[in-house]
């Protein structure tokens, strides 16, 4: 490499480490693993295939520039089956934009997000309904739902390119990455335990979430 090109090489490299320094910095906290927290709560999705896109900042599908990825894609086949991460109340049920058709369920402190599911919204006596009549499921607005309950199917609907949950958490006001939370679940869940809705692929999807870090 002459020295022409070792000057443009370490000025391109400048230039991207103080781009991702000057992008807009989301509220974000680390998950804790303290007091057994995660003991009660379920993996969000059945059949699963792997993580297709992590959180944090990405190159946006759509531009040239950096997008902050606020969730967890986990790709499963389409028509598979997603389950309630923690015990909570629906607190909006949505078909519009890039989430597609979607639930956000309040769990405490606690905001958990499901995106990109089939089905769509109806209104009925004044409530709003998340209806997917092919898989069973109806969910409405203010309703209570436990841990592991089904709550929806993997689709394709609002942005995306294949069949895919994009799951989002939030605590209060701030952003957490679900691979730390996944994390922190399976290090209190063992594998001989049935009572949280761990599917048959728990060693896989453990495995998995270990690669991506």
């Amino acid at each position: 490499m002459n020295q022409r090109k070792k000057i443009l090489f370490l000025l391109f490299g400048f230039i991207i480490v103080n781009l991702i320094t000057i992008l807009p910095a989301p509220n974000i906290v680390k998950a804790s693993t303290a007091n057994n927290v995660w003991s009660s709560a379920s993996f969000p999705v059945e059949r699963f295939q792997a993580y297709t896109s992590p959180f944090g900042y990405r190159r946006s599908s759509n531009s040239s520039g950096w997008e902050f990825h606020n969730g967890l894609d986990i790709a499963a086949p389409q028509g598979s089956y997603i389950r309630n991460w923690w015990e909570g109340t629906v607190i909006k049920v949505g078909d519009r934009g890039a989430c597609g058709t979607h639930i956000v369920v309040q769990s405490g402190s606690w905001k958990h997000s499901y995106c990109h599911m089939q089905g769509k919204i109806e209104q009925s006596n004044g409530r709003l309904y998340m209806i997917d009549r092919a898989g069973g499921i109806q969910i409405v607005q203010g309703q209570q739902i436990p841990a592991g309950a089904r709550i929806g199917r993997i689709g394709m609907t609002g942005r995306t390119t294949g069949p895919h949950l994009h799951w989002v958490l939030r605590y209060g006001d701030n952003y957490v990455d679900p691979a730390q939370v996944l994390k922190a679940m399976f290090s209190q869940q063992p594998l001989t335990n049935t009572s949280t809705n761990w599917s048959s692929q728990q060693s896989q999807i453990e495995q998995s979430i270990i690669n991506e870090q």
